[in-house]
């Protein structure tokens, strides 16, 4: 077991995002959403989770 969370300095970068940063960062760590990705083509599974990007 990786005990990386526990250095502080990992998350220095944390500290320069904007919301929508650190919403990207939290949704990336979720695993439904990872697994739920890797099954669906790119922008389905976008929508299915209701994100929206700029072309």
């Amino acid at each position: 077991m990786s005990k990386d969370w526990l250095d502080n300095s990992i998350y220095d970068h944390f500290d320069d995002l904007d919301l929508s940063g650190l919403a990207w960062e939290c949704l990336r760590r979720n695993e439904s959403y990872r697994s739920d990705y890797a099954a669906r083509e790119g922008d389905s599974a976008c929508a299915a989770w209701g994100l929206r990007f700029r072309g």
